[in-house]
């Protein structure tokens, strides 16, 4: 089935999406008539149309919209093996990988060293450095980036290599194994085929927070294999954050945690305590269980001659 027929099947799918049988019978047209490619699936989003139907409250309609997907899956995850065979072999008669020549025919120097992984799927931080005399990306590299023949997953792989290898010593093979996994757990968590706006989002959040100067320590935990593609993939944004940032975004919600409790809590006037702002000894104070419950409790003061606020365990 050509892509023109393709959409306008989903047209009428969407057009119809009300009427259960219509959309049974677009469904098992699609199923039957279609053979999944990963060009027809990115040309005309049939799989994130066709997965919009998975919750449908008719199940015969939830059932077969599994199926599809299930399928599909299975014949691009096929075709993508027998590539990745077809280039070993290519690769196994020629001698030569594709990082190691250079685009004008001549070599780096460099030390050779073993790309290995453990039982995780991690990357070994164990690497021999590689030494270049031009800005290193993947075309001064001689590295080539397109490996799944999906513009946009090989569009990441390239660009996370970028970002990984400038000013990088790791050589060009053990980086491009690198984005190759990053970009690899970010289709596992949001596959492109059902879930491109979710894949593209985190992909802005990782390479931004790679190439922001303010954050070069991530990128150098990243490429010693001190952060996994998973947990660089599956952890919360602020954790990707730099120290400084993390600490003050922790000031904040300490302070606003007090605001907010100081308000509602009652507390008690003593001249226990001395202000260390303007050494008045009239301090309003609270106690609450912010950690674990065999740690004390934490006490937050407040002067009530200038406002000054602090708090101690």
């Amino acid at each position: 089935m050509e892509s023109k027929e393709v959409l306008s099947l989903i047209k009428n799918l969407e057009q119809s999406k009300t009427n259960d049988q219509i959309v049974l019978d677009i469904l098992k047209t699609l199923e039957k008539e279609v053979v999944p490619t990963e060009k027809l699936l990115r040309e005309t989003r049939v799989g994130v149309e066709v997965n919009k139907f998975k919750k449908s409250s008719n199940p015969e309609i939830a059932k077969l919209v599994r199926k599809i997907i299930s399928a599909w899956k299975d014949v691009i995850n096929k075709n993508k093996l027998k590539m990745r065979q077809q280039q070993q072999q290519q690769s196994s008669s020629s001698g030569v990988t594709p990082s190691d020549n250079k685009p004008d025919g001549s070599k780096e120097n460099s030390v050779s060293s073993t790309i290995t992984t453990d039982a995780n799927g991690s990357i070994s931080k164990k690497v021999s450095k590689f030494q270049s005399s031009k800005t290193r990306n993947a075309k001064n590299d001689g590295v080539n980036t397109i490996i799944y023949h999906i513009k946009l997953r090989d569009n990441v792989i390239r660009a996370l290599y970028d970002s990984l290898a400038k000013e990088s010593e790791h050589p060009p093979n053990y980086i491009l194994q690198l984005a190759i996994e990053i970009e690899k757990e970010m289709n596992k968590l949001n596959d492109i085929m059902t879930h491109e706006k979710q894949y593209k989002e985190k992909y802005r959040v990782i390479y931004s927070n790679i190439i922001s100067k303010n954050n070069a320590d991530l990128k150098v935990k990243i490429t010693n294999g001190d952060l996994t593609p998973n947990f660089l993939v599956t952890c919360d944004p602020k954790e990707l954050a730099p120290e400084s940032l993390r600490k003050k975004l922790e000031e904040i919600k300490e302070k606003n945690l007090f605001n907010a409790q100081g308000a509602t809590i009652e507390r008690s006037v003593t001249d226990r305590f001395q202000c260390g702002k303007c050494k008045e000894r009239k301090v309003s104070y609270y106690q609450l269980q912010t950690r674990s419950a065999d740690e004390p409790l934490t006490t937050f003061c407040t002067c009530e001659v200038c406002g000054n606020r602090w708090k101690f365990s």
